[in-house]
């Protein structure tokens, strides 16, 4: 199934469409609710979700679906086979509320432990990244798609990028002390891992959690484009943890 253009169209298509839906209430007041863990969501979270798992139940019904709302409403899977579906239908709820744009629509297939194919659309900024087959591209509105690679990092110092609530600012403040020249940069959702993609970014140090549905997208770009996401003892990301919940990991270019 990896890079099957017609399922990778079909999902680009079903991130397309959750999109409008956000932008629909992104256009509106919106009330803000907040989950049991404190973490807020919206109605443009939940009806981005029913979208897309609408989406990926008739393209693929033997497939199963781990899904952000859906796992908050009915609690996480004791277990998932080889391959699942990862969706977070708004990654940067908070972004979202600020209403700065930096949000997007995340949809991956993890196969054996591993992101194979991956959709990340920023709705707000007219742009969507996706990767199969080994390859990834951005397109920007109704341009036309672009492939993209990630960079060695320049004589000039690494751009590295860190979330506005990063978790752990002395273990961020280290990693970054450490690369000469470096530059750091706010960037919000898993844009980060596209920009790195992309060639326009170094590296993504992440010190406190995150859940499998928020990096799964943007890793499967980011390795697309030859770049990787590895924890802090060198081992590759993997995805059918137990509780979902990722280790802190370092995202980086070629």
């Amino acid at each position: 199934m990896e890079g099957e253009p017609i399922l990778i169209d079909e999902i680009r298509a079903a991130a397309l469409s959750a999109g409008a839906a956000i932008l629909e209430v992104y256009a509106q007041d919106f009330a803000v609710v907040r989950k049991a863990d404190a973490s807020p969501v919206t109605e443009a979270d939940q009806r981005a979700e029913t979208i897309i798992l609408e989406a990926l139940r008739r393209i693929t019904p033997e497939i199963a679906i781990v899904a952000e709302e859906l796992a908050a409403a009915g609690g996480l899977p004791d277990t998932v086979s080889e391959r699942f579906w990862l969706v977070d239908p708004l990654d940067g709820t908070k972004e979202f509320i600020a209403r700065n744009g930096e949000f997007t629509v995340n949809i991956a297939l993890v196969e054996h432990g591993r992101p194979v194919l991956g959709v990340v659309h920023a709705p707000a900024l007219g742009i969507t990244y996706w990767a199969a087959g080994g390859r990834a591209f951005r397109r920007r509105g109704d341009g036309a798609a672009e492939p993209i690679f990630a960079r060695p990092v320049p004589a000039a110092g690494a751009i590295v990028l860190h979330s506005r609530s990063h978790g752990d600012e002395t273990a961020l403040a280290a990693y970054v002390a450490a690369l000469p020249k470096a530059e750091r940069r706010v960037s919000g959702s898993s844009i980060k891992f596209c920009l790195l993609a992309a060639g326009e970014a170094d590296f993504y140090p992440r010190f406190g959690r995150t859940m499998e549905w928020d990096t799964a997208a943007g890793q499967a770009v980011l390795e697309a484009a030859g770049g990787q996401v590895m924890t802090r003892d060198g081992a590759p990301l993997a995805y059918g943890k137990p509780d979902f919940a990722n280790p802190d990991f370092i995202a980086r270019g070629r």
